[in-house]
């Protein structure tokens, strides 16, 4: 029953009280927010930006923005606020998202967070989850990981590894691992995270009822249940299911 309620619900024309819903994915790189967010876009009928997704999309295109970002984003650096902002704004304009969104990657800093807050002007209702985890779990995850140079498909070099080394399953193409994705790298983008994105969690818990917290520890299967969980609470409450 919950998953009509999320998609027929989500934001009522008809009912004034209802507010679309912006779900802001948190935590470091490998917390488990892109294992997630696919799912979660689905149960919530709801488009998932991710920034790293649309970083990707110009750096593959080879655009003045995609070769600005992969030099911050190769060093394990975060890409500088006016280059995010004027890309995802615009993402977030189109027709599939006024309903809400689920953001994955947005925002990283403060002052991302105040401009996003200043754009959506209280009519949008936000719920900030935050999926933690240690540092030497996070890189175990990340620096495993290795793709399809040809077809994209994921693997994992512990977890889900290929049956031919450095072959793809799916198309017998070469596996590569993202530059980013590298343990130097990785731990680079940890002392970024907790210096530039921790601080977010203070900025979302001094706002009431925005910030919910998830153990990233446990399983695929108890994390997006624990997820499930939080946002029906939540949004059941803040759109008023409950009403006769």
């Amino acid at each position: 029953m919950r998953t009509s309620l999320f998609q027929e619900n989500i934001c009522s024309p008809n009912d004034p009280e209802n507010k679309p819903l912006v779900v802001i994915l948190m935590g470091p790189p490998g917390a488990g927010k892109g294992t997630h967010a696919g799912p979660l876009s689905e149960h919530l009928s709801l488009p998932h930006i991710s920034t790293g997704d649309l970083f990707r999309e110009h750096i593959r295109n080879q655009t003045a923005f995609g070769r600005e970002a992969k030099g911050f984003m190769d060093k394990g650096q975060l890409v500088p606020d006016s280059l995010v902002l004027d890309m995802l704004f615009n993402r977030v304009s189109r027709e599939d998202c006024k309903n809400g969104y689920l953001l994955d990657g947005f925002p990283r800093t403060i002052g991302q967070a105040k401009a996003l807050d200043e754009r959506l002007k209280n009519a949008h209702r936000i719920i900030a989850l935050n999926f933690k985890i240690d540092d030497e779990r996070v890189i175990e995850r990340v620096a495993g990981r290795i793709a399809c140079k040809g077809c994209g498909r994921p693997f994992h070099k512990k977890f889900d590894p290929p049956k031919q080394e450095n072959r793809c399953d799916s198309c017998g193409g070469l596996l590569i691992q993202r530059d980013d994705d590298k343990e130097e790298i990785i731990r680079k983008r940890l002392e970024v995270y907790r210096i530039q994105t921790q601080p977010l969690i203070e900025y979302y818990k001094a706002k009431s009822d925005v910030l919910k917290e998830i153990d990233s520890r446990n399983t695929k299967e108890k994390v997006f249940s624990d997820v499930l969980d939080v946002l029906g609470d939540v949004v059941a409450a803040s759109l008023s299911f409950s009403r006769k």
